[in-house]
């Protein structure tokens, strides 16, 4: 984004007095307030703060262009295009301006008008100027013109991907199937790279052409046993004999938004979430029936943090539409985060109603129910996904897994003892499986010499896991090979320094090798940093406190458990 230091233009004026009214803050603390809200990330309060300093201030560009970001970032850009528009007007160069003008543009389908800016001052980029440039020759019905721009793009390094991809999606738009296939097969420069659009797409041209049993092989191909939804109605189109319409493009405008999705979607892996955010934000401002835009969208939004507006974009999909269920678990995941688990749960007993036959809103619903401890509820969900997942799928490991952990907690541990080794059948050597199940036995102080070997092979795949260095002292400790325990122990808390149980453990086994001011040192530390609103957890601050009056040797003899046995030669 290019930031422009002053400017005295007469029309920002006019648009800020046409919009915003007197305000009594000054300019200084509407500005500062609104750059703290949108180092936050507070869209709302950022975008209504800087349109109060601009009140004060009317012609600031920087300003100008920090309401513009706030605008589009919540969806606004009807508010965002006066604002644009009259930088522009200035004669400075604005890169957020730019992209606010350019999509109104093509959203009016106008476009000649884009066509006659030069993208040295006033573009956006340059993968996105050229890209844009040719779609607005196929709206301008220039089609050589366009396919040709796409050819040139394609010759730039590391580009061509992206030309690819719109050339055969304006091929695909203007009904040239037969070509649209060449490119996506890899006839005419490709193949693609797969992704959930462009396979789609790939079998919406197929269907067209006539080869359903292709299009149906080519889903299959990119999404293997994978199903939803919109796949199911792809798949049972196209087993029907039916053809599916071509509708991932149907105008250059639709275009467009592909190409601020395209590059949101590149973007998302090295540029910040607000920035991405803003291409988002366009793609479904030019096409608002681009659902995945949407999702994209809602996804940034809750990224950081902004769980009010996350909820609201998940909202707006609407419930006929196949990607409903999806926008669905992506809000139950908002309103968990934002602290309303109760919310999250009623969405997903909602949705497992309407969705009954699909694995992963019930397996989702478990886990937020064995997030809650609410442990048979979560088995419940648990059983219901894994009747829904194909025996012996690898995935189902972790449907195990979690369901064990329910079930252990409700203390039918031999139910719980059963799923964690069939967790480790489909998933053989997973460390978090090893590490659960070795400490629960440790804890039962059961088949302790097999729990010593779960969790050395745990702590080998995962050497930097506090709670899996945790185990392996802890499993030493119950053998009596106390001299052996310290070394993993005091690096556990080095890994993990504020958890009370790791705390705990650490002090049990200074007081084990008779280092007996250091344990009460560990004690006193573990129970500081116990969560008193913490009834569940495995630290108990009472039994700590008995410790750290009578020692553990005293403790474990009140409690009727064995004293402290050093493992002898034999271990």
């Amino acid at each position: 984004m290019i930031r422009i230091l002053k400017s005295t233009s007469a029309g920002l004026a006019i648009i800020v007095a046409l919009t915003v009214p007197a305000v009594a803050e000054s300019f200084s603390g509407a500005y500062l307030a609104g750059q703290h809200a949108a180092a936050r990330s507070d869209f709302e309060a950022a975008g209504r703060y800087y349109m109060q300093a601009l009140a004060r201030d009317p012609g600031n560009p920087e300003i100008t262009e920090d309401a513009i970001v706030s605008q589009i970032a919540l969806g606004r850009i009807d508010r965002a295009k006066p604002l644009a528009t009259a930088l522009e007007a200035s004669g400075l160069r604005s890169q957020i301006a730019h992209m606010t003008t350019i999509a109104t543009l093509f959203q009016d389908e106008d476009y000649a008008a884009y066509l006659a800016r030069d993208p040295e001052t006033q573009g956006i980029g340059p993968l996105v100027d050229s890209l844009l440039t040719a779609w607005a020759h196929v709206g301008a019905g220039d089609q050589p013109a366009a396919m040709a721009k796409f050819d040139e793009i394609a010759e730039q390094s590391g580009l061509q991907g992206f030309a690819l991809y719109h050339k055969a999606m304006a091929l695909g738009g203007l009904g040239n199937f037969e070509a649209a296939e060449a490119i996506f097969q890899g006839q005419d420069g490709g193949p693609l790279q797969q992704t959930r659009r462009g396979a789609m797409a790939r079998a919406e041209v197929l269907s067209q052409l006539g080869r359903n049993e292709e299009a149906l092989a080519a889903i299959r191909s990119a999404f293997g046993a994978a199903t939803d939804p919109e796949l199911t109605a792809f798949a049972a189109t196209l087993e029907a004999g039916e053809t599916l319409p071509f509708t991932h493009i149907t105008s250059a405008r639709d275009g467009a938004a592909e190409v601020f999705y395209s590059v949101a979607g590149a973007l998302r892996q090295d540029a910040g979430a607000d920035y991405t955010l803003l291409y988002a934000r366009l793609a479904h401002y030019l096409r608002p029936d681009h659902i995945d835009s949407l999702l994209l969208g809602a996804e940034l939004l809750d990224s950081l943090e902004q769980y009010d507006l996350a909820n609201a974009a998940y909202k707006e999909v609407p419930a006929d539409h196949p990607a409903f269920h999806a926008a669905e678990l992506g809000r139950s995941a908002v309103l968990r985060r934002s602290g309303r688990p109760d919310a999250a749960i009623e969405v997903l007993e909602q949705l497992a109603k309407r969705f009954g036959d699909l694995a992963i809103v019930h397996s989702t619903l478990g886990d937020v129910l064995r997030q809650q401890d609410k442990f048979e509820e979560a088995v419940v969900a648990y059983d219901r996904a894994l009747e829904l997942t194909d025996d012996g799928a690898r995935a189902a490991w972790f449907l195990y897994y979690a369901r064990a952990i329910s079930l252990e907690r409700i203390k039918e541990w031999p139910r719980a003892e059963a799923d964690f080794r069939m967790a480790l059948e489909l998933n053989p050597g997973q460390p978090q499986v090893l590490n659960y199940l070795g400490y629960s036995l440790v804890e039962k102080q059961i088949k302790l010499d097999e729990a010593l070997s779960m969790i050395e092979e745990a702590v080998a795949a995962s050497p930097d896991s506090g709670y899996i260095v945790d185990s392996l002292g802890w499993v030493l400790y119950r053998l009596g090979r106390y001299e052996e325990a310290v070394e993993y122990m005091e690096r556990a808390v080095e890994l993990l320094p504020i958890d009370p149980v790791v705390n705990d453990h650490l002090g049990d086994v200074y007081w084990a090798v008779d280092r007996k001011r250091e344990a009460q040192f560990q004690w006193t530390r573990a129970l500081s940093f116990v969560d008193p609103d913490d009834a569940d957890g495995e630290a108990d601050p009472e039994r700590i406190r008995r410790k750290l009056e009578v020692g553990l040797d005293e403790v474990l003899e009140e409690e009727g458990s064995e004293p402290l046995k050093v493992a002898d030669d034999e271990g």
